[in-house]
């Protein structure tokens, strides 16, 4: 059973995440505050680098299988082209209604 998007209790990362499985770099960069920071298991990465090969070029898209922490916590199974599906955790840190920082990796 999975979360519909449209149900996720935090608005900033209900955006990220609509914007994300519409494959909408515009609404993305908007759900993000300006100087947005990220990781991926645990290593920093560039933002901008990281969306565009693991997200846009390659068909990135999420199913919430959980929500906790606020909304601000979860679990989904992540899915792009290059590495099929997998499930991975969620961390959103929300400064101004934007997503300022989220830490992502494998579940």
């Amino acid at each position: 059973m999975t979360i519909p998007v449209e149900r996720l209790t935090d608005p900033a990362v209900r955006a990220f995440v609509a914007a994300l499985n519409a494959n909408d770099q515009t609404a993305f960069r908007e759900a993000l505050a300006p100087g947005a920071t990220m990781s991926d298991d645990g290593s920093e990465r560039d933002l901008s680098e990281w969306t565009e090969r693991e997200i846009f070029s390659s068909r990135g898209h999420m199913e919430i299988e959980s929500e906790k922490g606020d909304g601000l916590d979860i679990v989904a199974r992540f899915r792009n082209d290059t590495w099929g599906e997998m499930k991975t955790r969620w961390h959103f840190v929300v400064e101004g209604g934007k997503v300022s920082r989220f830490e992502t990796g494998q579940a």
